[in-house]
């Protein structure tokens, strides 16, 4: 496939998405299936234009994987503005450490006593399809900061947290198999892999996000200066956040998730102490509710459609430009978050090619979807004020997809035995595209029915 063949496809994809992504919105179809059913037909199953392979380009899969995930995390970090203190992260919390641990005990179990798995393989494949996916997840998640709903926000929480959580269960998997070292009786993988490497990523993330939004907003508000390149910031923090991770040994996911959340965070408070010091003058531009936290944008703000000259004037008033940066940050980041999307899936559906199917697919994807799923969350917000509706569609909403494949390719990089690979594969392979067709179906009429029941402010 030519480079002018390339981009004529992604241009047209991209225009049919321009024209029409609104009419899809309202529709039972999600945008993930269409890109999936792109990616089919111009691989080798329908017109043949490309012909990548899942064991052959697996380098380029897990660094591109990496990025689409890297970008949704942040953008995700960005949308959650509420303070750790609130009440509303027990959810997402309880979903990403023990939904995840009972998702990857039963998918192992089934792994072990159903495949014939060894256990390393079994629980590497639970870690592999334990995590939701940030990426596949939007039409569920929160839409913007200002938005309280109680199941949008566990749902974007879960998928921001436990895409960091995952990672040790994947090591101890190719640990057990002999592929990575965990120390006798596994103590270096608890020690380093547990219990530093989260640990660090979620405070290397969060100090730089801290840090660099109090530095940025120091300059501007004082001395007028780093004005504009939101763009800039928002990448040069993902990879700052990220690098300095790895590097320190820890999980950058979490520290890009917590880098998002930490620069949200500490443009709201500053925007809360401006409007503090002087309520007068910030009537009609800034309304903020003490009590949610929340932060309502001018016209202008929001449109983040600003004339160059009125955009500078508003980035350094000290009243509401916090809001606009974190505003313009986000809005920069949603858009790559949504090419990230259509790549990703676009690859996917072109690799289907070259995965080895397997007639366990069939039983298998229903126990993950229907069984793993709902029962994990049952025992996860066991005992939790969280409705039983927004439970029941907690259940169902354990959208997997770009994680997981990320988490497969790096498995494979990483020694995962090819005795295992091709089962591993195709399962994760088969569960991921169900995911995409069957809660793209199905996500429009379940939470535009749930809007309409009002359920959104139920207790949680």
């Amino acid at each position: 496939m030519t480079f002018a063949l390339w981009l004529t496809v992604g241009g047209a994809l991209l225009l049919f998405m321009a024209l029409g992504g609104s009419m899809l919105s309202r529709m039972p179809i999600s945008t993930s299936m269409v890109y999936l059913l792109a990616g089919l037909a111009v691989g080798p199953a329908v017109l043949g234009l490309a012909a990548p392979d899942i064991f052959g380009d697996t380098r380029l899969l897990e660094h591109l994987t990496e990025v689409i995930v890297l970008l949704s995390l942040f953008t995700s970090g960005l949308k959650m503005s509420v303070g750790l203190h609130d009440s509303r992260w027990f959810p997402p919390l309880r979903l990403a450490l023990l939904s995840m641990v009972a998702t990857v005990a039963l998918i192992a179990a089934a792994g072990v006593w159903l495949l014939g798995l060894p256990l390393g393989a079994a629980v590497l494949l639970g870690g592999i399809l334990a995590p939701t996916d940030p990426v596949l997840a939007t039409e569920v998640q929160v839409d913007d900061p200002s938005d309280r709903d109680k199941l949008r926000f566990a749902l974007t929480g879960e998928g921001g947290l436990n895409d960091g959580t995952a990672f040790p269960v994947v090591m101890l998997g190719l640990g057990l198999l002999g592929a990575h070292d965990i120390g006798a009786l596994g103590w270096r993988w608890l020690a380093v892999g547990v219990l530093w490497a989260t640990g660090a990523g979620i405070a290397i993330g969060g100090a730089l996000g801290t840090g660099l939004g109090r530095l940025v907003l120091y300059l501007r508000h004082r001395h007028h200066e780093a004005v504009g390149y939101e763009n800039f910031l928002a990448l040069g923090l993902i990879g700052l956040a990220y690098g300095f991770a790895v590097l320190a040994q820890a999980y950058g996911f979490l520290a890009v998730f917590a880098a998002g959340l930490a620069l949200q965070h500490t443009a709201q408070v500053a925007t809360l102490a401006a409007a503090s010091a002087d309520d007068e003058a910030a009537a009609g531009v800034v309304h903020a509710t003490r009590a949610s936290g929340s932060t309502s944008l001018t016209p202008v703000e929001a449109s983040g459609a600003a004339p160059p000259e009125l955009a500078a004037e508003i980035a350094v008033h000290p009243q509401h430009g916090s809001a606009y940066m974190a505003h313009a940050v986000l809005s920069f980041n949603e858009q790559l978050d949504r090419i990230g999307e259509m790549v990703g899936v676009v690859i996917l559906g072109m690799l289907l090619w070259s995965v080895p199917w397997m007639s366990a697919a069939w039983w298998f994807v229903p126990l993950v979807l229907l069984v793993v799923r709902p029962l994990s969350v049952a025992l996860g917000l066991a005992g939790s004020r969280t409705s039983a509706t927004q439970r029941r569609l907690i259940g169902w909403f354990g959208i997997r997809g770009i994680g997981s494949l990320y988490y497969l390719v790096y498995a494979i990089n990483h020694g995962l035995p090819a005795a295992h690979a091709r089962t591993l594969v195709a399962l994760t392979v088969a569960v991921v595209v169900s995911s995409i067709v069957v809660h793209g179906i199905s996500v429009t009429p379940l939470m535009a029915r749930y809007r309409r029941r009002g359920r959104g402010g139920g207790p949680t």
